[in-house]
């Protein structure tokens, strides 16, 4: 079963990028975004397509260019994450044929991001907008929009997340920090996934 949630694994190493994949996609996260301020994240991304590509879904965060985008795309990469509302990097995104979930914290930000051919939005940083914001936002957006809320979302907080209407989230340091070996991850991947069950 696939679960909206985005494995964020900023500081991973290809070394390691098969072992944590293989535990992430275990526990039940099948989306798994490397960074792309990771050291060598091309050769991780790699890794984990030709690995994992036909059971989950890998790709990159921090894109900020479509120079990037198209890196990413010769990596195997299927999806791009950003930190900011870029129209060249989404539109580069949707003609590489991989999803794109570009950062937004505005109504402005997001129809931008939609106008470009987003196929979600990436509620960034999260902590700041928080499902107070998010509801008024849903508020105005398309019906239908997805919304994935990033940066600060932790097992307490997703059912307030989910009642705004949250479609998704992704998850960084709560699931993976460097050095954690694969164990470790998917003991909080585990735990992960029983909050997203326990918070419908």
């Amino acid at each position: 079963m696939s679960r909206p949630l985005i494995a964020i694994l900023r500081g991973l190493t290809p070394q390691d990028a098969p072992a944590i994949g293989r535990a992430l996609i275990d526990a039940g996260i099948t989306r798994l975004e490397v960074p792309l301020n990771s050291p060598d994240p091309l050769d991780s991304i790699a890794r984990l397509a030709r690995d994992f590509g036909d059971v989950a879904q890998i790709g990159a965060g921090t894109v900020l260019t479509a120079d990037q985008v198209r890196a990413v795309a010769e990596a195997g990469g299927r999806m791009v994450l950003s930190p900011n509302c870029n129209p060249d990097v989404i539109r580069a995104t949707v003609a590489a044929g991989m999803a794109s979930y570009p950062g937004v914290m505005t109504p402005t930000e997001a129809f931008t991001a939609l106008d470009a051919g987003a196929t979600g939005l990436k509620l960034f940083p999260g902590e700041l907008i928080g499902p107070t914001g998010l509801r008024a936002m849903r508020a105005v957006l398309p019906q239908g929009t997805e919304c994935w809320a990033v940066g600060g979302v932790s097992a307490d907080t997703m059912a307030d997340w989910r009642r705004a209407g949250a479609a998704g989230f992704g998850i960084g340091s709560a699931l993976y920090k460097p050095g954690d070996d694969a164990a470790t991850v998917a003991d909080k991947a585990r735990a992960m996934v029983a909050a997203w069950e326990a918070s419908a």
